[in-house]
């Protein structure tokens, strides 16, 4: 995954970058202030193979999209939960693969490992460490905003602070720590899943636009 670098050189254009663009930092009270946004496109819930086959099938079409993956909170010491679910989204539709309710497919492992389609996320290291305990793979094509948008002075790193640097948006992390186990995802647990994988593919068609 340390190609992101080239990854992100492909999809740029010849364009001077503009890095005065954007402020460097955001503090907690401009964040709230800004209006909040959430994903309102169609959001697909995936729970068996077949299901996940035709989605892949679609979404390998696709040059560029959102990544994320949420994992059921520990609140044992040194204990670390497997991923429980993966998200890739559109601009207009999300999927989340039910990863604790099937195994990963392996389409959905090409896709991963495919540098033609970039993967856009934050803190993507960890989350493909977590994924790797339980299967082989070896990702590419993945772009780590973390790793970007510093070329644009941007120091806050999180999702929410450079959703509202960026985009000037705010996005709710009310659902972070829920149960992503459960035997029945709510929708406000989708709604949110789908928010954070369609917000890094927006923050990187943003940061693209001012190349």
């Amino acid at each position: 995954m340390r190609n992101w670098k080239k990854n992100w050189l492909k999809m740029r254009t010849t364009k001077t970058t503009n890095c005065n663009s954007f402020v460097s930092e955001i503090s907690n009270e401009e964040l709230n202030a800004l209006p909040l946004v959430s994903f309102e496109g169609k959001i697909h819930v995936i729970d068996r193979l077949i299901e996940a086959e035709s989605a892949v099938n679609w979404l390998r079409s696709f040059p560029v999209l959102g990544f994320d993956t949420e994992t059921r909170p520990s609140f044992t010491k040194g204990k670390m939960n497997n991923v429980a679910l993966l998200q890739l989204s559109t601009d207009n539709e999300a999927f989340l693969f039910r990863l604790c309710r099937m195994r990963i497919p392996q389409s959905l492992l090409q896709l991963l490992s495919n540098p033609n389609v970039l993967k856009i996320g934050t803190a993507i290291h960890g989350d493909m460490d977590v994924i790797k305990r339980s299967v082989k793979i070896k990702p590419q094509g993945f772009v780590d905003l973390q790793e970007i948008v510093p070329e644009y002075h941007i120091k806050n790193l999180s999702l929410a602070k450079m959703a509202g640097i960026v985009l000037g948006v705010r996005i709710s992390k009310a659902q972070q720590t829920s149960n992503w186990e459960n035997d029945t995802l709510t929708e406000a647990q989708q709604r949110y899943a789908a928010t954070d994988a369609w917000m890094c593919y927006r923050i990187y068609e943003k940061l693209r636009m001012e190349n």
